[in-house]
Parts: C-alpha cells; structure tokens; sequence
C-alpha cells in the first residue's frame, strides 16, 4: 500500500484487523460455546455498523464531490458497483454469525469463517481500489473548503456514536494510523470520546478480543 496516510486508511486498518481477528477466532471456536458465538456476533454487529456508515458517508457525500473531479466520474460508478458486493457480502456474513450465535455449533462457526472470508476478499478488492486509484484524485482536494464540508458532513451524528467510532479505530491501532490519529485530532478530544462517549464499545466489543484468563 503506497501513498500518504488519510483518516480513510486508519478507518481501513480497523476493518482489516477485524475481518483478521474474525477468522482467527472463528477457526478455533469450540464446539457449542453459544456464549462465546454471541459475544463474537456482537463484535460482527458493531464491524457491521461501522461499516455500513462509512460506506453510506461516501455514497451520499464522498462520490458526488469526486464526480465533480476531473477524471474520477467512470471510477466513481466503480467504486458504487463495489459498494453494492461489500454490502451483500457483509450481510450473508451477518446471517451466517446470527446462524452461529443460536447455537454454538462447531459446524456453525466454520459456515461463518468461510462467509466472513468471502467478505474479506470482497472488502480488501475494494479497499485496495480506494487506496490505490480513488485517493490520488483526492489528495490535491484536501484542503479545499468544498471538501471540509464534505468531511463534516462524514462525522458521526451524535455523540455516542461518535465515541463509539473512536473506541473502535484505536483497538489495537498500529503505530502508522496512531501518529496520524493524533496528528489531526488533540489527544484530549480521542481520549474524552473513547473513554467516555465510547463506554459502550469498551463493555460489549473490545472484551471479545481479549485473551481469556
């Protein structure tokens, strides 16, 4: 992955590490821990969520400001073709954790491994695309006031959310995404939205990700 970091690539590596911790976890789950498939379905669910924003954030503000960018137009219909798969695939990955967390069933969990792997290779052609031919037709629009509108227009729409998206990002964020993160926004502003507008997150989805004792 070339290129300069953007808050789009941390938001990636986020998605990438959890479709990662989701196969891991669904390789080795045990035969009929239903308590361990619901917590992993909750984890699915807030990807799930998280995911859907960010893509429903470019479809209505993102891709018709790069309509408006000179060569970007044919990538656009591209990127809202891919937009549609992600969407399939991430929901036959939902219904197959629903499957899984009603019963804990070995057999289950290697149905949702395999549903979760299927969306992988969806999400990372997409990902990929982004990063590699979307943004470069971006980068010189960064700093324009046409595209600080549309950021803010990308901003969760309330305050727990919010938090809940910032909890998210910095789970195990890697040092690249973590520099960046806190060269844009105060550390203040990450730690007040994570610790606290983020409480939810840290009760229901971050505990699923850390080793049993």
């Amino acid at each position: 992955m070339t290129g300069p970091m953007t808050m789009n690539r941390v938001i990636h590596a986020a998605v990438r590490r959890d479709l990662d911790r989701f196969e891991s976890a669904l390789a080795s789950a045990p035969d009929g821990d239903r308590a361990r498939a619901q917590q992993l379905q909750v984890a699915y669910a807030n990807l799930h969520d998280q995911l859907k924003h960010h893509h429903e954030g470019e479809d209505t503000h993102v891709f018709p400001f790069l309509a408006r960018v000179e060569g970007a137009t044919e990538l656009v219909g591209v990127m809202e073709t891919e937009h549609e798969a992600m969407a399939d695939a991430l929901a036959g990955a939902r219904t197959a954790m629903d499957t899984y967390a009603s019963t804990g069933a070995a057999e289950d969990a290697r149905a949702a491994r395999d549903a979760i792997v299927r969306a992988s290779e969806v999400v990372e052609r997409h990902l990929h695309h982004e990063e590699n031919d979307l943004e470069p037709l971006m980068l010189p629009h960064l700093e324009t006031p046409e595209w600080k509108a549309v950021e803010k227009q990308l901003r969760p729409p309330s305050l727990a959310e919010s938090g809940r998206f910032m909890a998210w990002v910095q789970d195990g964020m890697p040092d690249a995404e973590r520099a960046y993160l806190r060269s844009t926004i105060p550390a203040p502003v990450t730690f007040l939205l994570s610790r606290l507008a983020g409480r939810s997150y840290h009760r229901d989805v971050a505990p699923v990700w850390q080793p049993s004792t």
